[in-house]
């Protein structure tokens, strides 16, 4: 029985490393369910000729998986995605050529919500203005400014999207003293009030939220969901925090709202360009945090991603439901099987 090719994509740069090596864990993860195949590729066209003839592919960075990749797919079954977020692969496009897309929405949410804390208690506390006041000799001058803060307990974080990072960001809230209020149109009532949390509509959540924290996946509907007519609704005094994807903030608006006084700070570990121009106005801004997209960065989490990605891709290899898919419309008109939790130590193919 031929063996079924799994591809990963890599550059031209040279490797010294062996494909067991460099691939170690996805060849764990994998347990005998398909081969790792290299795909070298710099551009979409040199892709789509690399990936022709696999059965899977495991993709977390790179090129785009995209409509005409996706097209030459003639016999893949599964893109499984190292990450939460799925905007490197079309799932449009996947899903209309019945190919499952997985991802790993609970591998590092606790990573997340501690940056997403971060951010807030940064910006909020105005930590990098007082780090240079420290050292420029302004020392007395400080105090003054926080002196007009008002203090975290008893304000109001607002989340949007409720989905897993979400959840452990208004866990630590609350243990602030927030009060945590959220907009999902696509969890049930009862899943918020379960946590402690409000749901609300996301024109009351711009409205009532002296914090916002952005926690959903980048998609049509999201995209530049925070634009100038949703800073326009919001407190002059708020703050708005984003760990998901650059791109639900229209940062042209953002910018503006800023130096406007129409909000009043930002921390912000996505960017709608990555990394960024060096002239983006919002590296300079003292009530500006931002971070190198880095909130799911721990020794834990590149081991742990991998190893979970590729486990993922073995069940579908094995003809069995995913875990995580996230076109699950795909999954009645497929021949895979429901699949079964398997035994404590034991992988999804033993």
């Amino acid at each position: 029985m031929e063996k079924k090719r799994v591809g990963i994509q890599l550059g031209r740069q040279a490797q010294s490393q062996s494909i067991e090596e460099r691939f170690a864990l996805e060849i764990e993860g994998l347990d005998g369910a398909g081969e790792i195949v290299e795909i070298r590729a710099d551009t979409s066209s040199e892709f789509a000729k690399g990936v022709k003839g696999l059965d899977a592919i495991i993709t977390s960075w790179g090129l785009r998986i995209d409509r005409e990749v996706i097209g030459s797919l003639d016999k893949c079954v599964v893109i499984g995605v190292g990450s939460i977020g799925v905007d490197m692969v079309d799932v449009e496009a996947a899903t209309e050529a019945g190919i499952v897309v997985t991802n790993v929405p609970d591998v590092f949410i606790e990573e997340v919500a501690d940056h997403a804390m971060m951010l807030l208690l940064d910006v909020v506390r105005q930590t990098r203005l007082m780090a240079r006041m420290a050292a420029d000799g302004s020392w007395y001058k400080a105090r003054p400014i926080l002196s007009r803060t008002p203090r975290l307990f008893g304000r109001t974080l607002g989340l949007y999207g409720f989905g897993n990072a979400a959840r452990c960001t208004a866990r630590r809230a609350q243990a602030f003293g927030l009060r945590v209020i959220a907009a999902d149109p696509y969890v049930s009532e009862l899943e918020f009030t379960a946590q402690d949390v409000e749901p609300v509509s996301f024109e009351e959540l711009l409205e009532r939220s002296d914090y916002i924290s952005i926690h959903a996946p980048h998609n049509r509907e999201t995209e530049h969901a925070f634009d100038a007519a949703a800073f326009a609704r919001m407190k002059p005094t708020a703050v708005v925090v984003n760990t998901a994807r650059g791109p639900l903030i229209d940062e042209t608006a953002l910018i503006a709202a800023l130096k406007d006084g129409k909000i009043a700070g930002a921390g912000l570990d996505v960017l709608e360009r990555e990394p960024p121009d060096p002239s983006n106005p919002l590296l300079a801004m003292d009530n500006v945090v931002v971070t190198p997209h880095v909130a799911s960065a721990t020794t834990r989490m590149r081991p742990v991603t991998r190893l979970r990605a590729a486990r993922e891709v073995a069940l579908v290899l094995n003809g069995k439901w995913p875990m995580s898919c996230v076109n699950p419309t795909v999954l009645p008109r497929s021949p895979l099987r429901r699949w079964q939790p398997y035994p404590m130590g034991r992988g999804p193919n033993r």
